[in-house]
């Protein structure tokens, strides 16, 4: 027997590492059944050089619990060691067997590549282990069995071992603090967690952790729809079905492989969660993939697996660099590639999916000048009628009506007493249901200028008037009918945030509306997104909104008239109809609900006794 010291430079290098390296002691686990699997791959890629026989079905690594002696073994039947490799790969602490082997003996085939990159996985162990023991048996011929054993300290016992068969034998004597590792429930939950997709089998006990083949790295034109549901439903059992998926192989410039799933995006869906799992080889490094996924693709589900992402030391997280940067391009290429697919070939079912993707698609399109430069031409909109068109379709067909205006309201039930004037006349109206909409029509407007996007309640469009009917004919103070139902309406709103413009609209049934400019609407809702409280004052210095009263309808001649017999009556009827309008249109102020309701319950009953007493005198 012989002792001797790691070559390390610092004495305290493993206390270093046991505390520093790794952020989760978990990741111990993964270390070491991944060196197994390499140690594996190294004897089948010397098979395949004619080097050495072994055959697939013997292949596995084995984790064994033994609580009797608070021990945790790892064992495979791969390349083993001999002595000077134990003094070359353990000994000498972080250097890269992986990567010599790989040198030495190259492979075509990327089935081959090693998972490892760097010599310090092993020493993960000591995050749990008061002591290790290796011990091992080289495939070489007349090669003696390596018994190695390191209690933690830089020093370290090696000498003749007992292993008969090829591979190698670690065995971690669990310390008290962290015997949770020798129970077996808890040991399954993180191979499930790092392990499921390893290329050769791996056991706990006679339990295979492995069985389920990752899907992603056969062809697409391999896999048929129920395999994807399959997986999907794998990686995420309590998900609903996905709406549909992206197979994502490339060889060049880098190697990445991974399906993407479209998820249904349910009222609870949490935008922080992590729902992508990013892979090196198979091997389960992480899932935050932040860097490597857009921000706007984030809501997706499913895997990434490359081995050319730069991982740090630890293989916890990524170091950004040039070839994460062209992973995240390429993945969105990938997806909006996927989309136009789906729009131009199964336009009804892109349609149905719409809801859930809409928000991918407009997110992507104010991030990413090349994903809307993909996305544009299939970046839709619901009109009132219930069918779908582009912002650029729309103008094509309505641009002799409208010009350079793209109309919208929010959805068809909003303000459908207005909506009807441009159905009536014949002029689409898009409807703009969510929240990030107004952002898309700004960043549209900048795309398509001089196009822009008004509601149809942030304007007096041309088209909906009816200037056959303008009352024009002046009387004896030089004023028009409309300008003084104009006058009437304002005095007795007295508010001087209103202001009041009588026009002749193009239907009868309409009384009023209110505008409200469209800049500063959006403004408005802008702030009400970031301080409801701020938006609130700082709204009361905008410009005040307009109540547009309908020279044909026949409610405001009714009211002129009425305010003859009571002018108090006449003036509760002017603010009903302004509040109404402002109800109808979504812009009530809810603290003025009360008021409202009292005055129309007063209205109403006005109304009722000036019935009453008019049907006495005709009696």
């Amino acid at each position: 027997m012989a002792k001797q010291s790691l070559k390390i430079h610092s004495e305290n290098i493993l206390p270093i590492i046991k505390r520093w390296l790794y952020s989760d002691k978990d990741i111990f686990i993964r270390e070491l059944v991944s060196n197994a699997c390499d140690a594996i791959y190294k004897v089948k890629i010397l098979r395949d050089k004619g080097i050495l026989e072994a055959r697939d079905d013997d292949f596995k690594v084995q984790i064994t619990i033994n609580k009797t002696d608070h021990t945790l073994t790892f064992t495979d039947n791969g390349i083993g060691m001999d002595a000077e490799e134990v003094e070359k790969y353990i000994a000498q602490i972080a250097f890269s067997g992986a990567e010599e082997f790989l040198g030495k003996y190259k492979s075509n085939d990327e089935r081959d590549q090693i998972i490892g990159h760097f010599g310090l996985g092993f020493y993960s162990a000591y995050m749990v282990a008061q002591k290790v023991e290796i011990n091992t048996l080289s495939y070489k011929p007349d090669a003696e069995p390596v018994f190695w054993s390191c209690d933690g300290s830089s020093d370290y016992i090696i000498e003749k071992g007992t292993r008969k068969t090829r591979g190698t034998e670690i065995t971690l004597f669990i310390d008290k603090d962290n015997a949770e590792y020798l129970e077996e429930h808890r040991l399954k939950e993180i191979l499930k967690h790092y392990c499921s997709f390893l290329p050769c089998p791996v056991y706990l006990g006679d339990t295979l952790i492995n069985s389920q083949t990752p899907l992603w790295i056969k062809p697409a034109s391999e896999c048929t729809t129920d395999d994807y549901l399959k997986f999907y439903r794998y990686l995420y059992p309590t998900e609903e079905d996905p709406l549909f998926w992206v197979h994502l192989n490339v060889d060049y410039p880098f190697h990445l492989k991974g399906i993407l799933y479209f998820p249904k995006i349910r009222r609870d869906y949490d935008a922080n969660k992590n729902t992508i799992q990013l892979y090196c080889n198979r091997v389960f490094v992480s899932d935050n993939c932040k860097d490597v996924i857009p921000n706007y693709l984030m809501v997706m589900r499913g895997v990434i697996d490359s081995p050319d992402i730069p991982l740090n030391v630890s293989r916890s997280y990524l170091q950004m660099d040039r070839t994460v940067r062209q992973l995240a391009s390429h993945i969105s290429k990938k997806v909006s590639d996927s989309l136009n697919t789906l729009y131009k070939n199964e336009r009804e079912r892109f349609i149905s999916c719409w809801n859930d993707v809409s928000l991918v698609v407009k997110l992507g399109i104010l991030e990413d000048e090349k994903f809307y430069e993909r996305a544009k031409d299939f970046l839709i909109w619901k009109n009132t009628q219930g069918a779908w068109t582009t912002a650029e379709e729309y103008l094509d067909r309505n641009r002799e009506k409208v010009k350079e205006k793209i109309l919208y309201t929010r959805d068809a039930s909003h303000a459908g007493h207005f909506l009807e004037v441009y159905q009536n006349k014949g002029i689409e109206v898009l409807c703009a249901e969510h929240t990030i909409d107004p952002y898309v029509m700004q960043h549209l407007e900048r795309q398509l200028s001089p196009v822009h996007f008004q509601r149809i309640d942030a304007g007096i469009d041309d088209s909906i008037l009816d200037k056959d009917k303008e009352k024009t004919i002046l009387d004896a103070s030089g004023k028009t009918e409309a300008s003084h139902l104009a006058e009437f309406i304002r005095g007795k709103l007295d508010d001087d945030k209103v202001t009041v413009e009588a026009k002749s609209l193009a239907s009868e049934v309409l009384p009023g509306f209110v505008v409200i400019d469209e800049s500063q609407r959006r403004m408005r809702d802008y702030l009400m997104q970031l301080d409801p409280k701020e938006a609130t004052n700082k709204m009361k210095m905008l410009k005040a909104h307009t109540f547009v009263v309908n020279t044909n309808n026949p409610l405001m001649a009714a009211i002129q008239k009425l305010d003859r017999i009571d002018a108090n009556l006449a003036k509760d009827l002017v603010k009903q109809s302004y509040e109404l309008s402002l109800l109808s249109q979504r812009e009530m102020d809810p603290t003025t609900l009360n008021d409202f309701v009292q005055r129309n319950n007063r209205v109403i009953e006005k109304l009722a006794l000036l019935a009453s007493e008019s049907h006495k005198g005709a009696l």
